[in-house]
């Protein structure tokens, strides 16, 4: 098993190993010792169905006190309207601050379950067991929780780290093939902020041969990123590569885009762009290009651009009249480049001024 300890604010360990979702119980006790907490799981009704119930009866067979709530999965559901329905679930089962959520599930399920964790009663612990590829590199590890309100994604939120991460591999074979794309678009982002040679790995296609491994380098990054930076003022806004322009193609698609999808036709944009600009040197948007589409993810969107920047004045990254935009120097290597709000759309286009 690989453990990666993870020294934020609220330390905790993030565990990796095939087949581990089997010993969970023991995982639990390695951090509640004899203590029992009562246990909330928090899911959606995909995974419902393929773990829900065993993982309620090996958990209920080791001595803790169960309930489970799961809503429709999807990003339509991660709002404040199905938050407030945890927090009636929460009320009539009678969780306390002594007790625990269990977020199972992908990034939807974490970033919500984790947000009703950092606001249900003041905060209460939560433990992340991610079932997908995108949630286990990713969204489980750091600490940021939030809902999507209509203006945007992620405007509403709390950094609350977990207690305790479980990544069992084993449950990514229940994925279909592009939900499993989702997550290799931020494992190619991984590579081509901090690590050259994992991006070299997933440019030669090998990532199932390197799975496990990709999955604890990935994780390993964000840990080394989280703890320098856990509040997201500096070297953490890296992580956001691709993700500005990303979520602005997913809200102009109504969300029909998935979250991966974006991101891989973020990271393409903004260094085609760059390329423009002279800021990151040329080819490296078609060696991303390249990488993604070995994945079968996108690297374009329709969206016009003018409304894409729209999207895009609603971001958390812009502070004043400045954007910050995450930019490669090379791959392996990102750099935060501010750039005028108004000035956003030039710059996207490749227009330079005089």
């Amino acid at each position: 098993m690989k453990t990666i300890a993870v020294k934020t604010g609220r330390p905790y360990h993030i565990q990796i190993e095939d087949g581990l979702l089997r010993r969970f119980p023991e995982l639990l006790a390695d951090v509640y010792g004899n203590r029992k907490p009562a246990l909330a799981i928090v899911t959606d009704d995909t995974v419902d169905a393929l773990y829900g119930e065993p993982l309620c009866r090996q958990l209920a067979d080791a001595g803790y006190p169960v309930c489970k709530f799961a809503f429709a999965h999807g990003e339509d559901s991660k709002t404040l309207e199905t938050v407030s329905r945890v927090y009636d679930f929460l009320a009539a089962n009678s969780i306390t601050r002594s007790d625990v959520i269990l977020a199972l599930g992908g990034g939807v399920v974490g970033d919500l379950a984790g947000f009703a964790a950092s606001s249900w009663l003041r905060g209460i612990d939560f433990v992340q067991v991610p079932t997908t590829f995108l949630a286990m590199i990713d969204s489980s590890v750091g600490g940021k929780t939030g809902v999507d309100i209509p203006q945007g994604k992620n405007l509403v939120g709390a950094f609350w780290q977990p207690s305790l991460v479980v990544c069992d591999p084993h449950t990514l074979r229940t994925l279909p093939e592009e939900t499993f794309a989702d997550g290799v678009a931020e494992a190619i982002k991984y590579g081509a902020i901090l690590d050259g040679d994992l991006f070299e790995l997933l440019e030669s296609g090998d990532l199932q041969e390197h799975l496990e491994a990709v999955i604890s380098r990935c994780v390993d990054l964000k840990r080394e990123v989280v703890e320098q930076d856990e509040r997201d003022k500096g070297v953490r806004q890296w992580l956001n590569f691709g993700h500005t322009l990303g979520h602005a193609a997913e809200a102009c698609s109504n969300y029909t885009l998935p979250h991966g999808r974006g991101v891989a036709i973020g990271m393409v944009m903004i260094c085609e762009a760059c390329e423009k600009a002279g800021v990151t040197p040329k080819g490296t948007a078609t060696r991303i290009s390249n990488c993604c589409r070995r994945y079968g993810l996108p690297v374009s969107t329709d969206a016009p651009l003018e409304i894409l920047c729209k999207s895009c004045m609603g971001d958390k990254k812009r502070t004043g009249s400045k954007i910050s935009l995450v930019v490669l120097e090379k791959i392996g290597k990102a750099a935060l480049y501010p750039v005028e709000a108004k000035k956003l759309y030039s710059f996207l286009a490749g227009e330079r001024s005089e």
